[in-house]
């Protein structure tokens, strides 16, 4: 009778520790998961990192609701009166932003426990705590009470997320001079909130509270609000502020923010004084990489303290790896998460396809919302690729009329010779979720054509996109 061998034991499985519990950290975590590993996250605030706490759901949040206080304003047009006597201005809704804030703090903090739910039935292990390396291969987290635990790991990832930037003569103090994590405890909505800064963040949060009933003042230090963005979408929006009785200050650089008797004073360097009940601090961000043992350990951070990593997530130290915006590759929680998943999956020898941002769509959520995605046209000009371009208004959109849709406009980038799509813009209500048969055309190389031969909906928002898509036809040539 011949002798049986025993079975190989399983080998070990691959110990994965995960710093920061961000769109980065738990995506990652869930992946690992899925590839057999180990895997501890350490998170020092809560799971969802700024993302779901402080940041993407509460801001959107608040948002959404602004955006509602817009439609109601508009209902007038529509056909619709509201019951009992009065003027409009007697009548208009008015918002309790200590109701709306507690809504907001509520549906963050139930996404974050839906995280954690989800994470612990998955069996990822969540360590409450400070998480730093200590060498290559260990992670110590401190909890609250200076406990101190180490884990082993052979892969490492850090998803530490960014912080608000501060001026150095404006501390923020949680009451009148405000980071955006802080808003969210007003019980009262300002008088006059100032808002620093026109990029994203600022245009967002300037709208969002002159639609909730605020006096608002934007503050930019560039010519026109969201510099960075397509130039005709920026104009739009800067309009409409400035329509809604937003006043906006280009080329005014602020130079510090104090407290006064019943506000705040923002002096600007020309020496401009701005009073107002509450100052909004929005002028960018900083990486959260200090105090984590990274430059220790041969982790090489950029001049600006970001994390430096490839485009499959690796940092100069192998074994270790970086995803969300301590990276600096583009602050968005969706290229946070494809970030950590491509990490994880390299790191435990899976296929991947490394990053690209060629068909990342992005979304500002002002009213009406900007979305792009592809190549931008000052870009497309900038490296000298030959393209058309094609716009139409929303105005022009049957269904927009229906809905009473007067601002915004879809705008489509296309290759001169292939005629493939590059780039667009959608700016209008939900161009979120517009964009998307823009996404696809840009991320799977379509032709314009290819575009406009899909059928839409008649009426429907999206035939603007297959009508915009018809204009760059290039006629066949005998």
């Amino acid at each position: 009778m011949g002798r049986v061998s025993a079975p190989t034991p399983d080998p070990q499985p691959s110990r994965v520790v995960v710093i920061g519990g961000g769109p980065g950290g738990y995506e990652a975590a869930l992946v690992g998961r899925r590839l057999g590993a180990d895997v501890t996250l350490v998170e020092q605030v809560g799971l969802g990192g700024s993302a779901v706490l402080t940041d993407v759901v509460p801001s959107k949040t608040l948002i959404a609701t602004a955006e509602w206080m817009t439609i109601a304003d508009r209902a007038p047009e529509l056909g619709i009166r509201i019951g009992g006597l009065g003027s409009p201005e007697q009548v208009r809704h008015r918002i309790d932003l200590g109701a709306l804030n507690t809504r907001v703090k509520a549906l963050a903090a139930a996404q974050s426990a839906d995280i954690r739910a989800r994470l612990e039935r998955e069996g990822v292990r969540v360590v409450a705590g400070h998480g730093r390396l200590d060498g290559p291969a260990h992670v110590v987290a401190t909890d609250a009470d200076g406990h101190e635990s180490r884990f082993d790991a052979d892969v490492v990832l850090v998803a530490t997320g960014a912080t608000p930037r501060v001026l150095p003569d404006a501390r923020p103090d949680g009451e009148r001079i405000l980071t955006w994590t802080q808003l969210y405890e007003l019980t009262e909505l300002p008088q006059r909130l100032v808002v620093v800064g026109s990029g994203v963040t600022g245009a967002e949060f300037a709208g969002a509270y002159t639609s909730l009933g605020a006096d608002v003042v934007l503050v930019s230090s560039r010519e026109r609000v969201l510099p960075g963005e397509d130039a005709d979408a920026a104009e739009l929006i800067e309009g409409i502020f400035r329509g809604r009785g937003m006043t906006v200050m280009s080329r005014s650089r602020a130079q510090s923010a104090r407290r006064t008797a019943d506000g705040v004073a923002v002096t600007l360097a020309d020496g401009t004084v701005v009073e107002g009940s509450h100052v909004l601090l929005a002028v960018g961000s900083v990486p959260t990489t200090a105090g984590l043992g990274l430059a220790e350990v041969g982790v090489r951070l950029t001049p600006s303290g970001h994390v430096e990593v490839d485009k499959v997530s690796r940092t100069t130290v192998r074994g270790i790896y970086a995803a969300g915006d301590c990276t600096g590759v583009l602050p968005l929680a969706s290229v946070a998460a494809m970030q950590g998943r491509i990490a994880m999956s390299h790191a435990l020898g899976d296929a991947v396809t490394p990053l690209s941002l060629r068909g990342v769509a992005a979304n500002i959520f002002t009213a009406p919302e900007i979305a792009t995605v592809g190549v931008s046209e000052s870009q497309l000009t900038a490296d000298g690729v030959p393209y058309r371009v094609s716009v139409l208004p929303l105005a022009r959109n049957p269904r927009a009329k229906m809905l009473g849709v007067r601002d915004g406009f879809i705008k489509i980038f296309a290759h001169s010779t292939a005629g493939t799509v590059l780039g667009a813009v959608v700016v209008g209500p939900r161009a979120s979720e517009a964009v998307y048969p823009l996404t696809l055309a840009v991320t799977h190389r379509l032709t314009t054509d290819q575009l406009a031969e899909a059928s839409t909906v008649y009426p429907s928002m999206s035939g603007t996109v297959a009508e915009v898509a018809r204009m760059l036809h290039h006629r066949a040539l005998d």
